[in-house]
């Protein structure tokens, strides 16, 4: 062999020799700066407490002490909330960001904004109504569906890359339902509603859909159990295998419902949380609450631009109802429209009306908006409480939530991830941007 060739060699040896020497791992970015939120009144929702004077530190976008007697370290920043109350930043745990009905255009027909509006413009528009849910102290949402070709992964990944701001979102995907969907389709043209829901009938085609949205990004999966009186439900083996194949992925099953039959199979089969469920015998909630299922209601108010008094009186005897027996009702709206001078998180907010209406009081009504709809979400060891470890999320209001919900219609400071978002009721997103 000659020299050349063995200098080569001897070269190449030594790369691989170097190459397999373990090398040292980057050191960690120097931890950022402490933020001390001094709060007058810390709420507890779990517990229905509150606290005085109460220091929070903060600290790379997660809490590193709560108490009494938690001291400021040097060259902490402070934010005085002293006069305010602090508490845990609100979820709606359903909502549908990327589709927003217009009245002088869609003539309060969802139909025609899903047709007219493409998923790119729809992911902008679900950006411009995750920033106004922000707004308005919602942290956390779950995105059901009707959002195109996955634009609510879109917003998600585009929030969590810090691209925008908005809350943490926990998105469906497309929609799974039977032949139909949930609104006929005329013969000729029977694709015009796709993507906004896949069809699913035969088995294969139920795990193929379910496969499909988790490929695609949904941390849930949404299943149109029933809609109307001529649409089939599914049947308890069908959810089953919907439930099976979601959970072999790490995910969990939401069922839109409408007929007591349809919750009833639905709860037989141990889905997660029952979307909507208006018409729930006491008898099905009753089995709700031995399964230990999520109603996650959509409770319709009353006012002068949406809802009928009768669908009105509906929604409290079943929230009412609900309440007695005592299956866990998360505070969840269905918000898909927009009303002029309004944002998409001030119309949330009057669904506090059904709310009130239904007799629970305020400390319940606030749990429902903040630990409900962590655990329904299944984020609670990671976000929502204001505990050591958890990200830092939280919003402030001048009142008292714990015995006037309607306080929250007005929140003065939004953190989140650590990030001031709001602050003296003036929104100063910029650093939410990269």
């Amino acid at each position: 062999m000659k020299k050349p060739v063995l200098a080569v060699l001897a070269l190449v040896v030594c790369a691989l020799s170097v190459a397999a020497q373990p090398r040292p791992a980057a050191p960690p970015p120097p931890p950022g700066r402490v933020l001390a939120v001094k709060a007058g009144r810390l709420v507890d929702p779990d517990a229905g407490t509150a606290a005085s004077n109460q220091t929070i530190l903060v600290q790379d976008g997660r809490i590193t002490a709560v108490g009494g007697n938690v001291s400021i370290p040097p060259g902490a920043e402070v934010l005085d909330l002293s006069r305010s109350t602090v508490l845990p930043g609100l979820v709606d745990a359903h909502t549908h960001l990327a589709l927003t009905i217009i009245p002088e255009r869609d003539a309060g027909k969802w139909f025609y904004s899903m047709v007219n509006d493409s998923t790119p413009y729809r992911a902008v528009e679900a950006a411009g109504n995750a920033f106004t849910m922000l707004q308005s102290g919602f942290t956390l949402v779950r995105d059901l569906g009707n959002n195109g070709m996955y634009a609510d992964t879109a917003l998600r990944q585009a929030i969590e890359a810090g691209w925008i701001p908005g809350p943490t979102v926990i998105n469906a995907g497309i929609i799974i339902g039977g032949y139909g969907g949930q609104m006929h389709e005329t013969p000729e043209r029977e694709g015009l509603l796709y993507p906004e829901y896949i069809h699913a009938d035969s088995n294969a085609e139920i795990i193929e859909a379910v496969h499909r949205n988790v490929h695609y990004g949904a941390k849930v999966i949404k299943v149109l159990v029933d809609e109307s009186a001529d649409h089939a439900p599914y049947t308890v083996d069908q959810l089953k295998l919907f439930v099976a194949e979601a959970v072999n992925a790490g995910r969990k099953v939401a069922g839109h419902v409408h007929s007591d039959q349809a919750a009833r199979r639905a709860a037989e089969a141990g889905l997660w949380s029952i979307e909507h469920g208006g018409t729930s015998s006491d008898e099905t909630l009753q089995l709700m609450k031995t399964k230990g299922i999520w109603r996650v209601g959509t409770d319709v108010p009353l006012t002068a631009y949406h809802g009928t008094q009768r669908g009105f009186d509906r929604a409290v005897d079943r929230l009412k109802a609900a309440y007695r027996i005592g299956v866990r009702s998360c505070f969840s709206t269905d918000v898909d429209y927009y009303i002029p001078g309004m944002t998409r998180g001030e119309a949330v907010m009057n669904f506090l009306i059904t709310w009130k209406a239904a007799g629970i009081p305020a400390k319940d009504i606030l749990k429902a908006m903040t630990t409900y709809g962590y655990q329904v979400s299944e984020v609670e060891k990671e976000r929502g409480p204001i505990k050591v470890g958890l990200a830092a999320d939280m919003i402030a209001v001048d009142g008292d939530p714990l015995s006037d919900i309607d306080t929250l219609r007005k929140v003065t400071f939004v953190m989140k991830d650590g990030k001031v978002f709001k602050k003296d009721n003036v929104v100063a997103p910029a650093a939410f941007y990269k």
